[in-house]
């Protein structure tokens, strides 16, 4: 048997459950099963080919990128909207290093993916082989799990464990080296070792004690705060949090991409009053969310001196960084915020709708929603992105997929562009990576295309993360993936200048020493890029044309398409009641 069979085989059976492995997932009591590695993102060359002509044969999806670091997004997306991983396949050396990014982003939004990587033949090591580079060793600073199998026979085991590891406990990236004269050898396939299949996930459940500790801790509380983060929608837990904020009244702010777990449009919901949520939150609830830079790392100003954090993870080690929770709820999301719910169905309690907090949330909401219009309304020659993303969240479905990267590209999108289900916004996550986009929206519309309803993936995108990964639009015109593109050309990065100032620079003399280090080229034709490879491209300057194009590309299930919406260069968001992470003096 050859050995490139032996790989894909082990990925179809080792990310299977056996009848006799099925558990119960979650206090529910439903039967979980997981299904086999489906989709295959990478790059081929020498060693790898045989490897992906292998996996179609086995049914696997093999998706061909331009460039590893977007396949690895890419595959790293498929496991986080589906729970399962999928595979990036790369070649040696360079090829692995290009895919180094995706393996440090999804271990650090605690994403599963799988990284197969071809390496120079063992028995050339140390001579100076082509693309020799010491694959495995570099591997271990951005993935849970890394090896390379000894032997033909050891190939399943090691697959099975990459694939058990990427999704058990915190899940992230993992990889398997395959040295190329292991790729092209034969071994007797009944020498095999032969690898029981790996069960789902363990769930575990917080100490009944400590989740009594929490539930009095919010019924005590005079201004609670739920925080929702990507967790609670990896976690599944969407029915659970919604029946507690719901239930007990609570109001919720959602991260980035926790948004949907509970629909944005939900009276709950406090996103448009951030500021004073977490400053004057007395106890706050973190619900799959870190203390990290996203959330100021709990510190004040930005959060209130005195705040009691009641703390939900799985992960053991987050439990008290930066502020040592006063309840610390250590499983399974789902299954504890099912405990929680168990205790309030015993005792209901609900927090006071008249209360002053709420009354000083909904002030604070609707100041900050009047603030958001004017500046969409304001009269304007150009497009700003107050006034694009207001068309824009008009004419979006409401069921569509929305991935979304750039600086205030993302950051206003965020604000104006609601979600409604939970694992439908993909952004630049905790690493603050830009480039994920295109990736991010191939997988996403891959996942949509299997379904018998699919939805529209919209890829809303700064120019300059756009050109991180822009030649990932010939894959979506190459695999007919209807994606529709939207690129916010303010013609730089933050700011930029129009063509005339560009001009008059220029003209003074070199560039290099002249134009600012945030500028790009004005007016730049991303939308003939698109055509370019046979999708739709549109260029707009006025929000009828943005309405028009976004129209005539929702309607089109046939080709990707690319609006390239040119705004005001000095276009800005609102000023903000603190700096959020910067502190550039532009």
């Amino acid at each position: 048997m050859w050995s490139f069979g032996i790989i894909v085989e082990s990925l179809k059976k080792w990310s299977c459950i056996c009848p006799c492995a099925t558990q119960l997932w979650g206090r529910a009591g439903r039967l979980r099963l997981a299904e086999n590695v489906e989709y295959m993102f990478g790059v081929v060359g020498v060693p790898v080919i045989e490897v992906a002509m292998a996996a179609q044969a086995a049914g696997i999806k093999y998706v061909g990128m331009r460039n590893e670091q977007a396949a690895c997004y890419a595959a790293s997306a498929i496991g986080y909207l589906t729970g399962r991983p999928a595979v990036c396949l790369v070649v040696s050396g360079p090829g692995l290093i290009h895919a180094l990014g995706g393996m440090a982003n999804a271990n650090v939004n605690c994403w599963p993916v799988v990284v197969i990587g071809g390496s120079s033949d063992q028995n050339q090591e140390t001579t100076g082989a082509f693309q020799e580079f010491p694959q495995v060793e570099a591997c271990r600073l951005y993935s849970k799990f890394t090896a390379r199998p000894s032997s033909l026979v050891a190939i399943p085991a090691v697959i099975e464990k990459a694939v058990r590891s990427s999704t058990f406990g915190r899940p992230g990236a993992c990889y398997v080296d395959i040295p190329g004269d292991m790729v092209n050898a034969r071994v007797d396939k009944s020498h095999v070792r032969q690898v029981t299949c790996c069960p789902p996930p363990p769930v575990s459940l917080a100490p009944p004690t400590e989740v009594l500790k929490a539930v009095t801790l919010i019924k005590q509380a005079q201004r609670p705060l739920l925080i929702l983060g990507k967790g609670a929608a990896y976690g599944r837990a969407e029915s659970e949090v919604c029946e507690l904020v719901e239930g007990c009244g609570l109001p919720f702010l959602p991260m980035p991409m926790g948004k949907g777990v509970v629909p944005d449009q939900h009276p709950h919901c406090v996103s448009s009053a951030r500021s004073r949520a977490l400053l004057y939150a007395d106890v706050v609830v973190l619900l799959g969310a870190r203390l990290n830079w996203m959330l100021h790392f709990g510190f004040p100003p930005r959060f209130n001196t005195h705040v009691k954090i009641i703390q939900v993870d799985l992960c053991a080690e987050e439990m008290g960084n930066n502020v040592r929770p006063a309840v610390a709820l250590l499983g399974d999301i789902r299954s504890v915020v099912t405990q929680v719910l168990e205790v309030f169905r015993k005792d209901p309690w609900s927090f006071p709708a008249d209360s002053e907090w709420w009354a000083g949330l909904r002030h604070k909401m609707a100041a900050n929603a009047e603030m958001s219009k004017a500046l969409a309304l304001a009269p304007s020659a150009l497009l700003n992105y107050y006034s694009a993303f207001l068309h824009i969240s008009e004419l979006l479905p409401p069921d569509c997929v929305i991935v979304s990267e750039g600086a205030n590209t993302m950051d206003i999108g965020r604000t104006m562009i609601p979600n409604r289900l939970p694992r439908h916004r993909l952004d630049a996550g905790t690493f603050g990576t830009m480039g994920v986009g295109l990736g991010f929206a191939i997988a996403a519309a891959m996942l949509e295309r299997s379904r018998s309803a699919p939805r529209r993936v919209v890829c809303v995108e700064g120019d300059s993360a756009f050109g991180f990964s822009g030649m990932e639009v010939e894959t979506m015109c190459r695999f007919k993936l209807p994606v529709v593109i939207i690129v916010i050309n303010n013609n730089g990065i933050y700011s930029g200048l129009d063509a005339d100032t560009w001009a008059q620079l220029a003209n003074m003399g070199d560039l290099t020493t002249l134009a600012p280090p945030v500028t790009l080229l004005p007016d730049a034709r991303y939308d003939q890029m698109m055509t370019a490879f046979g999708g739709r491209g549109f260029l707009v300057r006025t929000a009828e044309e943005l309405r028009l194009s976004l129209q005539e590309s929702l309607r089109d299930w046939l080709h990707p398409s690319l609006i390239n919406v040119l705004i005001d260069p000095a276009s800005d968001r609102k000023q903000q009641d603190f700096p959020w992470l910067t502190r550039s003096n532009l």
